[in-house]
């Protein structure tokens, strides 16, 4: 798995944050999203497309 983001999408709502912490983080200044593994471990698989299917923006991207 590997995770791509559209930061300009992103609408600071903080869902991937609350679904998949170990993964995605949000900046300080603007709350957009911050990708903190763009290959995460298989146990974190499921979370992150999670937090890609309930992003608002759909500013996650993850390829297979």
């Amino acid at each position: 798995m590997k995770i791509t983001l559209e930061e300009d999408k992103c609408c600071a709502a903080g869902q991937c944050v609350l679904v998949a912490p170990e993964v995605f983080d949000q900046r300080d200044e603007d709350g957009v999203v911050v990708l903190l593994d763009a290959a995460p471990p298989a146990e974190q698989h499921e979370a992150v497309r999670e937090a890609a299917a309930i992003c608002p923006a759909a500013a996650i991207q993850v390829h297979e």
